[in-house]
């Protein structure tokens, strides 16, 4: 089954254009949902429980935010699939009419290691909420979606952990037996399909072993999909690793589909999938920076608690053009931050979100232009400079 109403169509991109041929390199395009159109590559903001925390909708709007991630594990707990269904689903109960992606929840599952069993039906855990028996399954990760609504939804896959200082057998066949199992679990997810109207993405894993990325991208293509995710990555190995294991995958896939970076990462993390022709990201790493403190910034990142900024009265990045930039100080920011007052982690979490989607929107021009590599050229060297 392919959505309806979902199409991708990628950008003349001069110099860029080889990208288009499923060679690596950035590439823009336009990806059109039931929902509203998203201009590629794009950051997605997390919206764990529906919402983006201290950020209205108008804000994300402004910003620039063309679409949201929910995390269908926690909706699942709270309210619940039937309470948002019954609501119309995501769009009728956030109000947040543009697109939304949600994932599966395998991988906040997995994380209950403690209290879960995986076997080859899918996931049986204990709620950490109430103590109660759940089960995850291929069928029901998209029966819940489904009833949730999002315009994407994800596979269920198994998320193995990155055994990167392990090349024994027994890693390595772990890894192994998490990829071929994700494999077959995509086919029960395409199988499960019943909403014409909504796009499906499947998920590449493989650990930190090239040939397993490659033959799981190839048996996960085989499926067939709407999109494709790198998943299980961001787990401790370096960049020169990570774009090669994602290089690796992205040349097994579809070249005419739009491919997803899962849960990364740092700017820079961002600049390098663009370059290896990622058209999707999300991560927590802005507004978990902000609440903590740390602003991303054209200088680098300022760690706005330090005493050097109690009395600074520039602007926390003056290149921004964000509501907390334009309006606000260096000084007031480290202020309301140590006082714990609220309005401070906003400010912060408004700031952090602009500068990751206005980062996107530059590179985008830059692809455009067939300018990409010496913008992020010029990134790399300004990345290395501290406030």
């Amino acid at each position: 089954m392919r959505a309806g109403g979902f199409e991708f169509q990628l950008n003349d991109c001069g110099p860029n254009a080889s990208a288009a041929t499923g060679a690596s390199g950035a590439r823009s395009g336009t990806l059109t949902t039931p929902h509203g159109t998203i201009e590629t590559p794009a950051f997605m903001s997390v919206a764990t429980y529906g919402a983006v925390r201290g950020v209205s909708q108008q804000e994300l709007r402004d910003l620039g935010a063309q679409i949201l991630l929910a995390n269908t594990y926690h909706l699942h707990e709270r309210p619940g699939e039937a309470v948002i269904e019954s609501l119309g689903g995501l769009h009728g109960f956030t109000g947040w009419q543009g697109p939304w992606l949600t994932d599966s929840g395998g991988y906040q599952v997995t994380s209950l290691s403690d209290r879960m069993k995986l076997d080859e039906n899918g996931i049986t855990f204990a709620s950490p909420l109430d103590g109660r028996r759940r089960e995850l399954t291929p069928e029901n990760a998209i029966a819940i979606q489904q009833a949730l609504g999002p315009d994407i939804a994800m596979v269920l896959d198994e998320c193995q952990p990155m055994e990167l200082d392990d090349d024994t057998d027994a890693a390595r066949n772990r890894a192994a037996r998490a990829s071929e199992r994700t494999a077959r679990w995509a086919k029960r997810c395409a199988d499960a399909r019943t909403r014409s109207d909504q796009a499906v993405f499947g998920i590449v894993q493989g650990g930190s072993h090239a040939d397993l990325r490659r033959e799981s991208a190839e048996a996960t293509a085989a499926v067939g999909f709407d999109g494709y995710a790198h998943g299980g990555l961001g787990l401790g190995e370096d960049r020169a690793r990570r774009s090669e294991l994602i290089e690796v995958a992205q040349a097994a896939l579809p070249p005419a589909t739009p491919r997803y970076l899962m849960g990364l990462g740092r700017p820079e993390d961002l600049l390098d999938g663009i370059a290896a022709g990622i058209d999707l990201f999300d991560c927590v790493v802005p507004t978990r920076n902000a609440r903590h403190g740390n602003l991303f910034t054209s200088q680098g990142v300022l760690p706005i608690r330090q005493a050097r900024y109690r009395d600074d009265p520039l602007p926390p990045d003056p290149e921004c053009d964000c509501p907390t930039c334009s309006q606000h100080s260096r000084a007031y920011l480290r202020h309301l931050i140590h006082t714990g007052e609220a309005l401070g982690a906003r400010l912060a979490t408004l700031h952090n979100l602009r500068f990751y989607l206005r980062l996107l929107e530059r590179a985008r021009t830059a692809i455009r232009a067939g300018d990409f590599a010496r913008f992020r050229a010029d990134w790399d060297e300004a990345v290395t400079r501290r406030v």
